[in-house]
C-alpha cells in the first residue's frame, strides 16, 4: 500500500513542522513517535548501538532537515554541534567568524588557538568586504563562521554573497541559523555548507531542553560530522530529542506571536526616554536595546515583574539580560545593551512591566 502522506516538497514550511518526522500511517499506529529508550539493538541492522542512533533522534532530524533542505544531525547541546564542527578543522586551520558572535563559539575558538589547533579572526560580519578581505589575506583560511543576526549585537551578514566568496576561496561556510531558524532563513539554500542550531532555543522552544543539531547537503560532510558526533558521544538523550520534536511543531505559531511582539515593542522602544539606541532588525524575536550605563542595565532587568532575567532565549516566556556581565561577552558590545528574548505574552502586558522597569533604571 503507498504511503498516502503527502511529498515535503509539496508542503510549506508551517506544515512541515507538524506533519514531518511522523510515524508511518498504519492502522493502531501512534500519532506521534514514540521515545526509544534503548542502549543496545539487536545485531546486524543499521544502528547496533545507542551512540549511533535512535528512532526518536530520527524523526527529530527528519524534521529539521526537511526545514533546512538537507541532512540534519542532533547533538547533546549547541556548543557540541559547534565543537563538532570545529574539530573538523586541520592543524593551524584559520577560521574567520563575527566579532559579535555567541560568546560560547567564541570561546571555543580562543581553545583552539589556545592548544595551537588553529586561530580564529575576528570581524565585523555585516561588512561584507571586509570579511572576505579577513579570508584572503589568511592563507590557511579553512571556515568562515557566520552568524545572521548575531548575538547579541543584531548584525545582519550578506550570506549569499560570502558564501560565494568563501567558495572561491575553498573556504568551508558554516551558518549559525538558532536567531532566525529555518521559517525565516535557508542558509543552505544561499551557499553554506553547514548550518548549526542550538535547538535549546527556539526550535524546542520551551526552556525544557538542551540540545543542539548540524544541517548539511554533502554526503561526505555528513559523514564526517557523524563520524566525529558517534566518536565523542556528543549524542542527545532520546527524551530531550522528543521534547525538542514536540516544541518543534508549534514553531510557526510561535514564532508569528513572538515577532509580532517584538517589532511592537522595538517600535514603542524608540521613543522611550530611558533607551539610547534600539536594535531590530526585524527578523524573529529579539531586540536589543541600549541603556545609559551598564548600571542602569542593572538595575532595570532586576525591576521586572513579567519578564524573566534569564541567560537563555527563544522560550515561550519573555526574558532580558545585560550582556556585559559576562566576561566573555566582546568589549565592543555596548556596555548598557539588553538583549530581549521576546515571548509569546500579551504585548500590552510585556510593555507596560517593561516600561516601569526602565521608568526606574
Amino acid at each position: 500500500m503507498p504511503d498516502p502522506r503527502p511529498h515535503p516538497e509539496d508542503l510549506r514550511p508551517a506544515t512541515v513542522t507538524v506533519s514531518a518526522g511522523r510515524p508511518p500511517r498504519e492502522p493502531d499506529a501512534p500519532l506521534n513517535p514514540p521515545i526509544t529508550m534503548a542502549s543496545t539493538y539487536v545485531a546486524t541492522g543499521d544502528v547496533e548501538y545507542g551512540r549511533y542512533g535512535n528512532p526518536t533522534w530520527s524523526a527529530f532530524e527528519d524534521v529539521l532537515g526537511q526545514l533546512e533542505g538537507g541532512r540534519a544531525l542532533a547533538f547533546s547541546s549547541g556548543m557540541a554541534a559547534v565543537g563538532t564542527v570545529l574539530d573538523l578543522l586541520g592543524p593551524a586551520a584559520g577560521v574567520v567568524a563575527p566579532r559579535h558572535a555567541y560568546s560560547g563559539t567564541v570561546m571555543a575558538l580562543g581553545d583552539l588557538e589556545s592548544r595551537g589547533r588553529g586561530r580564529g579572526t575576528l570581524v565585523d560580519i555585516a561588512d561584507t568586504e571586509a570579511v572576505i578581505a579577513a579570508m584572503r589575506a589568511d592563507e590557511d583560511c579553512a571556515l568562515l563562521w557566520i552568524e545572521s543576526p548575531t548575538n547579541p549585537a543584531l548584525e545582519l551578514a550578506d550570506i549569499a554573497a560570502l558564501a560565494e566568496a568563501a567558495h572561491a576561496l575553498g573556504v568551508r561556510v558554516v551558518v549559525d541559523n538558532t536567531f532566525a531558524t529555518p521559517l525565516l532563513q535557508q542558509p543552505l539554500a544561499l551557499g553554506a555548507d553547514i548550518v548549526v542550531h542550538s535547538a535549546t532555543k527556539y526550535l524546542a522552544g520551551h526552556s525544557d531542553v538542551q540540545l543542539g543539531a548540524l544541517v548539511v547537503a554533502d554526503d561526505e560532510v555528513y559523514d564526517a560530522v557523524k563520524g566525529r558526533r558517534d566518536l565523542v558521544g556528543a549524542v542527545p538523550g532520546p527524551f530531550e530529542t522528543w521534547l525538542a520534536l514536540r516544541g518543534m511543531r508549534t514553531l510557526a505559531v510561535r514564532l508569528d506571536r513572538a515577532q509580532a511582539n517584538a517589532a511592537e515593542l522595538a517600535r514603542r522602544l524608540e521613543d522611550h526616554p530611558a533607551v539610547e539606541e534600539v536594535r531590530y532588525p526585524g527578523l524573529g524575536g529579539i531586540v536589543a536595546m541600549v541603556l545609559r550605563s551598564g548600571d542602569a542595565a542593572d538595575v532595570a532587568v532586576r525591576q521586572t515583574r513579567l519578564w524573566v532575567h534569564a541567560t537563555s532565549l527563544g522560550g515561550v516566556e519573555s526574558t532580558l539580560e545585560r550582556r556585559r556581565r559576562w566576561k566573555a561577552e566582546a568589549e565592543t558590545i555596548p556596555d548598557g545593551l539588553v538583549r530581549l528574548s521576546v515571548g509569546i505574552e500579551d504585548v500590552e502586558d510585556l510593555w507596560a512591566d517593561l516600561s516601569q522597569a526602565l521608568e526606574k533604571g
